[in-house]
């Protein structure tokens, strides 16, 4: 699964990338392999493009293996998946588990890509792009935040009583979003930056007044036994936003690996050494409990609306 040792050919003393384009690689394809390190001999010693050689030549590759995981929307540029909680949205190394590209790639090849990223325990809405052209173009809307994203979370305790400050139509961030035009909610906007632990946290973020700045707008849905189902939007796109968010005004997302924990239970819940029972005593779910509900864009004269027909 994932990456695999595979066989392309042979070389007969002839320099490696020659060898490549005599077998249907082109130039800067056969170099841009040769400089990754994907192209191998038959004792897995990484060949070198301009390497004389002879012998069996064998490539490092992505095979995929899909289940059939279809989308739930789709156009001749793009498509929209509802990822499963648990499913990381792209390869994760060299032996890396099945992941959105196993689909991805068997229904579109290997041009299409993922236009953003949702971390591997978040489900819902996954925004494809079928060619490089159209990933150009939405991968630039949101780093233009010209995607207006919905989520769904649910939160420990009453977050009523957490005193967040009521949303005003005068923060600089609402222009782009006009269909926010009549958003009765609240906003947490609170600088972020990378967090100072290494190791299986050290992609964790922690609230920095001198970090990047980040704003997300909260509107409660349901106060539930214990717990709020609330729906977010980050008008910022930082890593765990929404996650630290929440976190830092004292009402975690439920099932969170990550805040609100010891490092010693981070560790073991991401080793998977941490039973379902226990992870749900400590955490209040086995999952972290966020979906991504709704994708809004404009994209080639056209007006997207895309909603989940989940939930969690």
């Amino acid at each position: 699964m994932g990456y695999e040792l595979v066989k392309i050919g042979f070389a007969k003393n002839e320099r490696v990338f020659s060898a490549l384009n005599r077998l249907g690689f082109s130039m800067k394809k056969a170099q841009n392999l040769c400089d990754k390190g994907r192209i191998l001999d038959s004792n897995d010693e990484i060949l070198t493009k301009n390497q004389l050689f002879s012998g069996e030549i064998f490539m490092i590759d992505y095979i995929c293996y899909p289940k059939g995981l279809k989308p739930v929307f789709e156009t001749d540029d793009f498509a929209v998946f509802e990822k499963p909680s648990g499913i990381c949205s792209h390869p994760n190394g060299r032996n890396s588990p099945y992941n959105m590209y196993d689909e991805i790639w068997h229904l579109y090849g290997r041009e299409a890509c993922v236009a953003h990223r949702l971390d591997a325990e978040t489900s819902g809405l996954l925004l494809v792009a079928k060619t490089k052209n159209s990933a150009k173009e939405l991968k630039a809307l949101f780093e233009e935040r010209k995607v207006l994203k919905s989520y769904l979370a649910l939160v420990r305790g009453d977050l009523r009583s957490a005193g967040l400050r009521q949303f005003c139509a005068e923060n600089e961030f609402f222009g782009k979003l006009e269909l926010l035009s009549d958003f009765n909610g609240f906003v947490i906007d609170k600088s972020m930056s990378l967090g100072p632990l290494a190791g299986h946290t050290k992609q964790k973020m922690q609230i920095n007044p001198k970090g990047k700045r980040a704003v997300t707008l909260l509107r409660i849905l349901e106060f539930l036994e214990n717990s709020t189902l609330v729906e977010c939007y980050p008008l910022t796109g930082r890593q765990h936003q929404i996650r630290l968010h929440l976190h830092s005004v004292g009402h975690a997302i439920l099932g969170d690996p990550l805040y609100n924990l010891e490092k010693s239970d981070i560790e073991r819940i991401l080793d998977n050494k941490m039973s379902e029972s226990e992870r749900v005593a400590k955490t209040g779910a086995k999952r972290l409990m966020l979906h991504a509900k709704g994708l809004v864009f404009d994209f080639r004269g056209q007006h997207y609306e895309i909603f989940s027909a989940k939930e969690f």
